[in-house]
């Protein structure tokens, strides 16, 4: 399939393919965290254990996303998609057959891995096929999928918890996976824009390092301490290999990542702004759950309800704002998305201990709104000047930036979340509290609301950015 007729394929097909492989992959990674308590029950085992479900599925995800590039030239973006989706399902079974935690974390991790293939491969397929104009729509129709699964995953979590067993949160992937694999083999056109010659193994074997090294080092600094030898080893290793894969990437004749798309200011610009809102993202997804349950001691299922209406908000808004990308340009579409983000944010550090749930549904609506304004312009105005030739290692360093951002956020509220609590501890009882269990609550969610400002801080910072994205002039795909 060549590039003039590329611009012949037909819209809506290739976008429902594609909707079922990203919905599922970020499904996968939602319904698990509601059946952790269940999970520890169930093989008599420890919390921090059953955490390394969710631990090593992010980190497989983080370590493979940065070969999708390399694989999508190499063997197509249609069959990489495919196999991935395959890997996917068949993982998912063995899951559900898990016979204790130690395979089940390892089917976790295998199930990751093919997940860290299907977004990148995903997002590389709409800027490589769809057309220019239409680009914008399909990358929101992208976020939709993205966004959909976390609003249902956990209600849908905690409803086949109830009615069956915590192995349905991973059968129901395998009719998902089934249809998503037919739509794409007869939907999706085969297509290949330039073969590598060579693989890069160094680079492999480089990238796979710093990624492990950096993401076990945020993902285990709350437990081990950031001073520890171990957190310590694994940042300076990370930090050091990481380096070499830069100066191996910019050097050798055909790499595994090509670095060189940071040349381009807009796209470099738009992924700095990206990571900024997905520590802003992340602080509403941990902390909100943590402070409903553990301080105003909601169910699981009920704090999965009181998150729907805020994340169907967020869904709904993406088809939206593909529509209107083009006439509003992503400096305005994104300038009122990281506003609204500070506005909800800021809201969110006024908790109390008794504070209504429809004050936390108001402002996690009007926050989660504001990440669907931001999110899909910067993730479309970055790619906007990339060349398709190019996109795959674009979508790719997104993909896997936006993983370890992920696992760093999560990383400094836990420890945030530690420190602030033991400072608001001190202060309240200096205050004259003497009873444990009120120090407790007070003090819990007093932290709480020391990281919400925090994220809002964060989220001031890419307000200024934002300033510097301008409007560009449509062209086709083929110029």
């Amino acid at each position: 399939m060549n590039t003039e007729s590329i611009q012949q394929v037909k819209f809506w097909p290739i976008m429902f393919a594609i909707f079922f492989g990203s919905f599922i992959t970020v499904l996968s990674s939602s319904t698990v965290t509601i059946a952790i308590p269940k999970l520890e029950e169930h093989f008599a085992t420890s919390l921090h254990l059953v955490q390394w479900t969710m631990t090593g599925f992010m980190l497989a995800m983080g370590t493979i996303a940065p070969v999708a590039g390399f694989l999508g030239e190499k063997f197509s973006y249609k069959r990489l998609y495919v196999f991935a989706l395959i890997g996917f399902t068949l993982a998912s079974l063995l899951c559900a057959m898990s016979w204790n935690i130690e395979s089940l974390i390892a089917f976790r991790i295998l199930q990751g891995l093919f997940s860290g293939l299907i977004m990148p491969a995903t997002m590389t397929i709409i800027y490589q096929i769809i057309p220019r104009e239409k680009q914008a729509m399909a990358i929101s129709l992208w976020g939709l999928s993205a966004m959909l699964a976390p609003a249902i995953g956990p209600t849908l979590a905690g409803l086949l918890m109830v009615v069956g067993g915590w192995q349905w949160l991973f059968l129901m992937n395998i009719p998902i996976g089934l249809i998503a694999i037919v739509m794409v083999v007869w939907l999706i056109p085969f297509y290949r824009l330039s073969v590598p010659k060579t693989f890069d193994l160094p680079g492999l074997l480089t990238v796979m390092i710093s990624s492990i090294s950096l993401l076990v080092a945020f993902s285990q600094s709350g437990a081990w301490g950031w001073t520890d030898w171990k957190t310590m080893t694994l940042f300076i290793t990370g930090a050091i290999v990481l380096i070499l894969f830069i100066w191996r990437e910019l050097t050798v004749k055909e790499p595994l990542l090509n670095i060189r798309v940071f040349a381009n200011g807009r796209y470099t610009l738009t992924l700095i702004i990206s990571s900024i809102i997905t520590i802003s993202l992340y602080s509403g997804t941990f902390l909100t759950p943590i402070f409903l349950q553990n301080i105003q001691h909601v169910t699981p299922l009920d704090t999965g309800l009181i998150l729907l209406p805020a994340s169907l908000a967020m869904a709904l808004v993406m088809p939206i704002i593909g529509r209107v990308y083009s006439s509003f340009g992503p400096r305005n579409l994104m300038g009122i998305g990281i506003v609204l983000i500070i506005i909800g944010t800021y809201a969110l550090s006024k908790l109390t201990i008794d504070i209504p749930y429809m004050y936390i549904l108001i402002w996690m609506m009007v926050r989660n709104v504001g990440i669907a304004l931001a999110v899909m312009p910067a993730s479309n105005a970055g790619m906007e000047q990339i060349s398709p030739v190019l996109s795959g290692h674009a979508s790719s360093i997104s993909n896997w930036v936006r993983n370890l951002f992920g696992s760093f956020s999560i990383a400094i509220f836990t420890s945030l979340l530690g420190t602030f609590g033991l400072s608001e501890s001190e202060a309240i009882l200096k205050s004259g509290v003497q009873d444990a269990v009120q120090i407790k609550l007070l003090s819990f969610t007093a932290s709480v609301n020391d990281v919400y400002l925090v994220a809002t801080l964060i989220a001031v910072a890419a307000l200024p950015l934002v300033m510097f994205i301008r409007k560009l002039q449509l062209q086709s795909q083929s110029s």
